[in-house]
């Protein structure tokens, strides 16, 4: 293991100070992870921070043993096919761990890789620590037995998992989500359209297709057709495609050219989803953090997701409420259309898109509603992260 050997020996040069095991499993993750890393070094600036991360964790000093990207896979079906590689690598992983003991281990999401690793590390006496608790309230709820078993304390980010864990005596922290914290309150759509050379009175789309390339084989063309659709129906627009690699862009590139659609008033960024949204007047949307950054941020928004037939089926059939984005979910009824699957046309989504641009009285019931859910999650998720953190470790040195 030539990456493991060499990520352990650069650690070693940072000196002493608590080991603490981390894995993330993709790019949300990869920005919890290196925002609780972050907060750590504040207390303890020796720290050495040792597992899988993104480039946001390696950036604030994580030492990792193999590429996040391995682990971002999603759906049953695609999960499958990658199986044996990600089994491979959670077994070394753990054979890492047990001759390399951390101080403390946390798992950042990724729930159906992590659950297993700290299970493993647990057993051989290492405080584990799952940050960002499994959806058991959404589907599965049968799983938070093998949290229990797995977890010595769970980092809940929304109010409402607290009292599950409770309930079962493991102990859980509602820290509140991070991104309450550091999104601004008023972002400035004004400011941002400068800086991104737009035009102040072009209708904008933030478009978000997903952060993986298995995620743009279901929702490129759709979301590119759906640009089509808009431009037909409405002069003066512009559409923001934020991706976050050079794949990722190179793959939706290729279809924008087969699908003869590069006259489109569209532009590619390198990142910069935040950019997008705050100068967008409405986000299409792909399920997952993104949803909630939107929110977070006023923006209205549309939700869509494609997947594998076999995948969405099964998924639905476990799942327990009628909605699959965070703001619907945090709200309690839907606020924000959700489009998904066979729904999901490139005419179902113009049209949802256009209605949530031209309804102004939508827009301020977004607000208010969006509002709510930014007091709620907002606080101060590094402090109470670190808190809960730090007697573990003080308890293992």
């Amino acid at each position: 293991m030539a990456e493991e050997q060499h990520s352990h020996q650069s650690a070693s040069l940072l000196g002493p100070g608590p080991v603490i095991g981390m894995v993330a499993g993709e790019a949300s993750g990869d920005m919890l992870g290196a925002h609780l890393i972050e907060a750590l070094r504040k207390q303890l600036p020796n720290a050495q921070f040792v597992g899988i991360g993104g480039s946001k964790m390696v950036a604030v000093g994580m030492q990792t043993l193999f590429p996040m990207e391995k682990l971002a896979v999603r759906g049953y079906i695609e999960v499958l096919r990658h199986f044996r590689e990600i089994l491979g690598i959670r077994n070394k992983l753990i054979r890492y761990f047990r001759e390399n003991p951390p101080d403390v281990f946390i798992g950042v999401d990724a729930p159906d890789f992590n659950l297993a690793l700290e299970k493993a590390l647990k057993k051989r006496g290492t405080p584990t620590i799952h940050y960002v608790s499994p959806s058991i309230w959404a589907w599965r709820g049968e799983r938070i037995h093998k949290i229990a078993k797995s977890a010595s304390h769970v980092m809940a980010i929304f109010p409402f998992e607290k009292p599950l864990y409770d309930a079962i005596k493991l102990p859980c922290t509602y820290v509140g989500h991070p991104l309450a914290d550091f999104l601004p309150d008023s972002p400035n759509r004004f400011a941002m359209r400068e800086q991104l050379h737009l035009s102040q009175d072009a209708v904008v789309f933030a478009m978000l297709p997903g952060s993986r390339q298995s995620e743009l084989q279901y929702m490129a063309e759709l979301y590119i057709r759906t640009a089509q659709e808009i431009a037909a129906a409405k002069p003066h627009v512009h559409f923001l495609v934020p991706l976050v690699s050079r794949e990722t862009r190179s793959y939706f590139e290729e279809i924008l050219y087969r699908l003869g659609a590069q006259d489109l008033p569209l532009t590619i960024l390198f990142g910069h989803a935040h950019d997008a949204m705050i100068a967008a007047d409405v986000v299409l949307v792909a399920s997952g953090t993104a949803t909630l950054e939107a929110a977070l941020l006023g923006r209205p928004m549309v939700i869509t997701y494609k997947m594998p037939p076999a995948s969405y089926r099964i998924m639905k059939r476990k799942g327990y409420l009628p909605y699959v984005g965070l703001p619907n979910i945090l709200a309690g009824k839907f606020v924000v259309p959700e489009i998904l699957q066979d729904d999901a046309t490139p005419e179902n989504l113009a049209q949802a898109l256009l209605n949530e641009v031209s309804d102004p009285v939508v827009g301020v019931r977004l607000a208010n509603e969006f509002a709510r859910i930014r007091r709620e999650l907002k606080q101060d998720t590094a402090e109470k992260a670190v808190e809960a953190l730090l007697p573990y470790l003080k308890a293992g040195r």
